[in-house]
């Protein structure tokens, strides 16, 4: 089914001059709190309250209800691709995200700096979140190590804090190879595991790397241990600008979401230095209005503070992006949604299968009883209960950018 809506969008689409805008506020559904509000209720936030009496709001489930869906997958849905369909490995992205070239035959994969006590077993998984600056200085070390196992070329890059990419090259290598992040603290990082024959090869290089490492940074505190998931090969997925007609943008500062921008075809337009950067994205997103008639603006710390457990601070984060709204609705997009990819609860400390709020600005809009942007509110929007990826269709139709189907 999935195959035919895009094949019929392929159809439908046509170029227009009218702008569309999505604002990503990564992880921002939630739970309540201590005093029963969650974030959203609890941040003052009169610009996207003002836009919320105006426009349609709903729930949004990412990928089926249920099912807790990673980055990836919640990004491609919201780009209107099935994310039950297309996969993507975070190794992939993150690779993609700070400009690594892969070849048809690499694979990647997303590893994580960690601390492990003196058994072996995890006790943070992100080794209290490093500066990035840290994180380089031991992939160097990494590097200097070790270069060639069995044949195939290692390169260990940078991400983002306490985030790098482990990159092989050469001959023999499959995508499909288990993740060694037991996703918990308290128990031992797992072996690699080659899930078919093809992938042995790359199983077993992993596992010697991951021996190098742990000897390299035995004496490291607190990143002294590595943590890998993600694994993959770079995807065939048609682009937004073969399947919409579109010319995107993306404006995000973390190297997953550029990297998946570049997937699908947006032009990525480069944030300076690390973190959130909400003043600098805003001005970007001013540039690229004149240039672009789709533009993806992400922000990251919603979903970090929620992982953290942070209430507070994602309150704080929320209210920092409301602050800045006006920016963005004075270049007067035709079509303009805020949403998130997923939920991370800070009651839960990681993604969930919460669905998440969906606000959609634009022409032709029944009205909706909704005078928040929040999730108990968005429980009365027109929008209802939909996909994440029939989020995209709802735009292109708002937009005028979809012709109609059928006599």
């Amino acid at each position: 089914m999935d195959s035919l809506i895009l094949d019929v969008m392929k159809d439908i689409s046509v170029k227009t001059e009218s702008k569309i805008v999505l604002v990503v506020l990564d992880g921002i559904g939630d739970l309540p709190g201590s005093d029963g509000k969650t974030p959203l209720e609890v941040a003052h936030t009169p610009n996207m309250d003002r836009l919320a009496i105006n426009s349609a709001l709903g729930l949004m489930d990412p990928i089926y209800p249920g099912i807790t869906p990673g980055s990836g997958p919640g990004h491609l849905g919201l780009f209107g691709y099935n994310p039950l369909k297309y996969w993507i490995g975070r190794g992939v992205l993150s690779a993609l995200g700070i400009g690594l070239d892969m070849g048809p035959e690499d694979v990647a994969a997303r590893g994580n700096f960690c601390t492990v006590d003196g058994d072996g077993k995890v006790t943070d998984r992100r080794a209290g979140r490093i500066p990035t600056e840290l994180s380089a200085r031991l992939c160097e070390k990494i590097n200097e190590a070790v270069s060639e196992i069995d044949g195939i070329r290692i390169t260990v890059r940078p991400e983002e804090e306490h985030r790098f990419v482990l990159l092989l090259s050469g001959e023999g290598l499959g995508p499909h190879v288990s993740d060694t992040d037991p996703q918990k603290t308290g128990l031992l990082p797992l072996e690699p595991q080659a899930l078919d024959p093809a992938s042995q090869k790359t199983a077993d290089v992993v596992k010697r790397f991951i021996g190098v490492v742990k000897e390299v940074l035995k004496d490291e505190h607190p990143a002294n241990m590595v943590l890998l998931r993600g694994f993959d090969k770079l995807p065939d997925i048609p682009s937004l600008q073969e399947l919409y007609k579109l010319t995107p943008a993306a404006i995000a500062s973390y190297p997953m979401y550029k990297g998946i921008a570049r997937v699908v075809g947006m032009d990525v337009l480069k944030v300076e230095g690390h973190g959130e950067l909400l003043e600098e994205k805003i001005e970007l997103f001013g540039e690229a209005v004149s240039s672009h008639d789709y533009i993806f603006l992400h922000i990251k710390k919603t979903d970090s503070y929620g992982e953290d457990g942070n209430f507070e601070n994602k309150v704080h984060q929320i209210e920092a992006f409301d602050e800045l709204l006006p920016r963005i609705l004075e270049k007067e997009p035709d079509v303009l949604a805020i949403t998130g990819d997923h939920s991370t609860p800070c009651p839960m400390k990681g993604h969930s299968w919460h669905p998440v709020p969906v606000l959609l600005s634009a022409p032709y809009l029944r009205y909706d009883p909704c005078e928040r942007f929040t999730e108990r509110e968005a429980l009365k929007g027109s929008l209802g209960r939909i996909y994440s990826m029939q989020l995209m269709s709802l735009m292109m139709a708002h937009a005028g950018k979809l012709k109609k189907y059928g006599a």
